[in-house]
């Protein structure tokens, strides 16, 4: 197993670290450019700290990083860093508990990037932007638009709340040890209205009822919620779910919940 300032990397936590200083300069241009000063920024998963090294410029700057091991390593190496920085899981962190209002950055580890997205929907109304790399088939789910074969229920449920922009391609030579894919960096940036105008619990069900079956009709995928007869005959259930924008989706649940 690779090693890295003599720790041994957790290929379970996926750890595959960032080495490549062009592309770490580039999502630092990210985030100047898209991140005003003051503002409060955590990263999550810094590992070694190779993006580290670059936001350690910016004020107000908070790391999250499960492995102890490199949490220590990294309050030895920044020791005006060393209150900032938290050895525990984002996933089971109340975000709030750190500021009202953070941006979110970081090089995601790949086995719990989707789980990091849905973390961040839960708490949208404190998370105005998130920059980060993912493995470059999630990234481009995540911002896949309505008509695509990738678009799907992470497309659907942070578009709803967030413009997503795929920003580039992270080729494995950037990391060591190389992963087996390659990687993309994207940029989230919040609506300026969180409010749907629809039930969202009622649209995260009907997301996920649709696409759990694909390939079927929504008169089909989401039978268990049409109880008018002249709803069913509506044309949109005529359709297969990666056919509706996320509009439509919030127009589809108000059509649902009218009749439930």
């Amino acid at each position: 197993m690779a090693k890295h300032a003599n720790i041994k990397l957790d290929k379970s936590l996926g750890q595959h670290f960032l080495t490549d200083q062009g592309i770490l300069n580039r999502i630092f241009e990210v985030v100047q450019e898209h991140i005003p000063d003051g503002e409060n920024i955590i990263e999550v998963g810094p590992g070694a700290g190779a993006l580290t090294k670059y936001l350690a410029k910016r004020e107000n700057y908070s790391l999250i990083e499960f492995d102890a091991r490199w949490a220590k390593h990294l309050a030895e190496k920044y020791p005006n860093l060393a209150a900032n920085i938290y050895n525990v899981d984002f996933l089971k962190l109340d975000l709030t508990s750190l500021h009202n209002s953070m941006h979110v950055v970081g090089n995601f580890p790949y086995n719990i990037s989707t789980q990091i997205m849905f973390k961040v929907l839960d708490y949208k109304e404190n998370v105005p932007s998130v920059i980060g790399m993912f493995q470059k088939e999630v990234a481009q789910r995540i911002c896949s638009k309505h008509g695509s074969k990738t678009y799907g229920i992470i497309s659907v449920l942070i578009q709803a709340y967030y413009h997503a922009e795929y920003l580039f391609d992270v080729p494995r030579e950037s990391f060591n040890p190389p992963p087996k894919v390659i990687s993309g960096v994207l940029r989230l940036t919040r609506k300026d209205n969180l409010s749907l105008n629809c039930n969202p619990k009622f649209l995260k069900q009907i997301v996920k009822m649709a696409f759990n079956q694909r390939r079927k009709t929504l008169r089909n995928s989401l039978k268990q919620l049409i109880s008018n007869d002249a709803v069913k005959e509506l044309d949109v259930f005529n359709k297969r779910p990666e056919a509706l924008s996320v509009d439509a989706f919030i127009n589809l649940t108000n059509i649902l919940d009218t009749y439930r």
